[in-house]
């Protein structure tokens, strides 16, 4: 585990993680303890391979918007509209998710 997430990561897929809550901050634009909550509600606990591990041949913005919106959204195309798109729920505040502070 590292300070942040609640999975076993080489440096690589820290790295990796590190890149798919950095796509949740900067273009979903939700704090970065959500991310990292989000992130540890979705892989939390599982047994992830070094880097590149089998997620990697996705990239980090498909497991962001995957983790933030419910459904398949087609955030790649260059009108696409969230506002019709359905967010998921965040994990319940004060769960072991929350690994950084909220605030």
């Amino acid at each position: 585990m590292t300070e942040e997430f609640t999975t076993d990561l080489d440096d690589g897929m820290l790295g990796f993680f590190r890149d798919i809550a950095g796509v949740l901050v900067r273009r979903i634009g939700i704090p970065r303890a959500e991310a990292v909550a989000r992130i540890n509600r979705a892989f939390g606990g599982m047994e992830i391979g070094p880097y590149p591990d089998l997620m990697c041949h996705e990239l980090p913005e498909y497991w962001a918007y995957g983790l933030y919106y419910a459904g398949d959204v087609p955030y790649w195309e260059p009108e696409a509209d969230a506002a019709g798109w359905e967010v998921r729920p965040a994990p319940a505040a004060g769960g072991p998710e929350w690994t950084l502070p909220e605030g």
